[in-house]
C-alpha cells in the first residue's frame, strides 16, 4: 500500500512539477495512512459556488501537491498553506501565516524549511527600478534648482507644498506601503473563464491595480471638495460659481458612492447594524 503511494506520487511529480488532486486523492494520499513523506498543500476555493480550483505549488526534493476545497479541513478562508508532517498529525506551526507574512516566495521558501529541513533557493532577477527612480528624482530636483536658482520663491509656494502633502496621503491612504511590504499581484485572472479581478473580494488583501483605483477616487473626491469650496469663497460670477459647486456636488457624490461600493464588497457585512 505505501509503495504505491510512493510510486504514484513519484510518477505524477516526474510529469509535471504540480501534482493536481481532488478530494479524494487528497483523502488517499495526504490524509490517510501509511506515508512516510511529508506534503506541503496549498488549499484555495474560487468561484463559480465555491468549487475546487487550481493553484501552482512546485515541488523541491520533495512531493508539494496543491489541494481543491477547503472545507475539506473546515477552513474560513483561502489560500492557505498547510504542511502534512510524515508522521502525526498538523499542528499550528504546519500553517503558513499568510495573513501575517505576506505573499513574498523567500517567507514562504523559510517557512517550508523550517517544517521540512528542504532548503529552498528563490532567485530574483535584479531591480534597479528603486535606483533608477531615486537617480531620476534628484536629477529633476537639480535641475529644476539650478535653472531657478535666481529665483526660489517657488520653495515657499503653499500651494505647491500642498499639492505635495496631497499627493504622499493618496499614496498612504491607497494602501500602497501595505503592497511595498506585501508585494501581492497587479490584478488576478480567474484561470477558468479568464476574467481579471482588479478588486481583491478579502478585506485582508488587496490588488496593486485596487490602490491605483482607490488613490483616483479619493483624488477625485478631492477635487470636488476644493470645487466646493472655491465656489462657497469665491466672490466671481454667481452663475459660474454655480456651475463649480454643482461640478464639485457631482464628483463628491460620484466617485464617494464608488467607493463606498468597492468596501461594501469588500466588507461583507457592511452595512452595519
Amino acid at each position: 500500500m505505501l509503495a504505491e503511494k510512493v510510486e504514484q506520487m513519484m510518477e505524477w511529480s516526474s510529469r509535471r512539477s504540480v501534482i493536481r488532486m481532488n478530494g479524494d486523492k487528497f483523502r488517499r494520499f495526504v490524509k490517510a495512512p501509511p506515508r512516510n513523506y511529508s506534503v506541503i498543500v496549498m488549499f484555495t476555493a474560487l468561484q463559480p459556488q465555491r468549487q475546487c480550483s487550481v493553484f501552482a505549488v512546485h515541488r523541491y526534493n520533495a512531493v508539494y501537491t496543491e489541494c481543491l476545497c477547503t472545507f475539506l479541513l473546515n477552513m474560513n478562508s483561502a489560500p492557505t498553506f498547510m504542511h502534512f508532517p510524515a508522521k502525526g498529525k498538523p499542528k499550528r506551526a504546519d500553517t503558513f501565516d499568510l495573513q501575517r507574512i505576506g505573499f513574498a516566495s523567500e517567507q514562504l521558501a523559510k517557512w517550508i524549511a523550517d517544517r521540512t529541513d528542504v532548503q529552498i533557493r528563490v532567485f530574483r532577477p535584479p531591480n534597479y527600478s528603486g535606483t533608477i527612480a531615486l537617480a531620476l528624482l534628484v536629477s529633476l530636483v537639480g535641475g529644476l534648482l539650478y535653472l531657478r536658482r535666481n529665483n526660489l520663491e517657488f520653495i515657499y509656494n503653499k500651494t505647491g507644498w500642498a499639492m505635495a502633502a496631497l499627493c504622499v496621503v493618496f499614496a498612504m491612504t491607497s494602501g500602497q506601503m501595505w503592497n511595498h511590504i506585501r508585494g501581492p499581484p497587479y490584478a488576478h485572472k480567474n484561470p477558468q473563464n479568464g476574467q481579471v479581478s482588479y478588486i481583491h473580494g478579502s478585506s485582508q488583501a488587496q490588488f496593486v491595480a485596487e490602490s491605483h483605483i482607490i488613490l483616483l477616487l479619493n483624488a477625485a473626491i478631492t477635487m470636488g471638495m476644493v470645487l466646493l469650496n472655491e465656489a462657497a469663497t469665491s466672490k466671481g460670477d454667481v452663475g459660474k460659481r454655480r456651475i463649480i459647486c454643482l461640478v464639485g456636488l457631482g464628483l463628491v457624490v460620484f466617485f464617494f458612492s464608488f467607493l463606498l461600493s468597492i468596501f461594501r464588497s469588500k466588507y461583507h457585512g457592511y452595512p452595519y447594524r
